[in-house]
């Protein structure tokens, strides 16, 4: 009987915790807003604006969820495909239910995905490359299926080719503009040319009687010396040894030629002859 009291002891705590779970289980779900049904296939099956908001968010961890695991290369070429196909999958049925949502007069969700797709872009956040077909869907890829063999290849932007040109091309474009043989046609050439010349021309000047007036200041003394050093180097420093006239000899040597000269022009050569003996008599130059 002891024994037969406890099992049924036993049952009835048993019982006890089974309905507490269950208790728990149903409050858990009215807090999370009802029990959890199916996805719906169709986004346009969902009339309700807060049903539809809830499955996607369901879509987004999903898609979060893979979009960590796929990030594993260890996880093989065919795992890593299926993961993607998945990933583009649920991205397609994400925008459709961003549709329907509009539709029921929620949120535009389209609009900030792709701001917020734009904004990562430009700042390199984009985890996943786009391949666009015709116009059609995008299908991107994500993490580890980047390096999928055919995949990385697909993206890869062919090198730009120099092609140069030939001999015959370059000539085609060549005509009198090239060698500068209507340059002076306007006249603007002309008019830059002179006014160009007319200022070189002035600096030039400038820098001459610059040039000019330091070296009068600076050397003029010293290239007295050297001229005169020079004319004594070349003389080699002649001296007279004989006694030369002063200037009062010369002017002398000078008065006594002219009063020559003036009395052979009014004197007669007899007058001459007679004042040339008297000179003589008296001993006289």
């Amino acid at each position: 009987e002891e024994a037969g009291l406890g099992y049924d002891m036993a049952r009835n705590e048993e019982k006890a915790n089974n309905m507490f779970n269950r208790w728990v289980t149903g409050k858990q779900t009215a807090i999370a807003g009802g029990p959890k049904g199916r996805r719906p296939y169709l986004a346009s099956e969902c009339r309700d604006l807060d049903q539809a908001d809830k499955w996607r968010q369901e879509i987004l961890r999903e898609i979060g969820k893979l979009v960590m695991e796929i990030q594993n290369e260890g996880l093989g070429e065919h795992r890593l495909r299926d993961m993607n196909d998945q990933i583009n999958k649920l991205t397609r049925e994400k925008h459709h239910w961003e549709k329907q949502i509009i539709k029921l007069g929620g949120p535009n969700y389209i609009a900030q995905g792709r701001r917020a797709m734009d904004e990562a872009a430009q700042e390199g956040f984009v985890d996943g490359m786009d391949q666009r077909g015709g116009g059609g869907p995008v299908y991107r890829y994500y993490g580890a299926a980047k390096n999928l063999p055919g995949v990385k290849e697909l993206f890869q932007k062919p090198e730009k080719r120099t092609v140069r040109r030939t001999r015959a091309q370059m000539y085609r474009n060549i005509d009198m503009d090239y060698y500068g043989m209507r340059d002076d046609d306007d006249g603007v050439l002309i008019k830059l040319e002179a006014e160009a010349t007319e200022k070189a021309r002035a600096e030039a000047v400038a820098e001459w009687e610059a040039e000019q007036a330091r070296r009068e200041a600076d050397g003029g003394k010293r290239r007295r010396q050297q001229e005169d050093d020079d004319f004594e180097a070349l003389t080699g420093g002649f001296k007279a040894y004989v006694p030369l006239p002063d200037n009062k000899d010369i002017e002398a040597l000078v008065l006594a030629k002219k009063k020559k000269d003036l009395l052979a022009k009014y004197t007669s050569p007899a007058l001459q002859e007679q004042e040339a003996e008297a000179k003589a008599m008296l001993n006289k130059q």
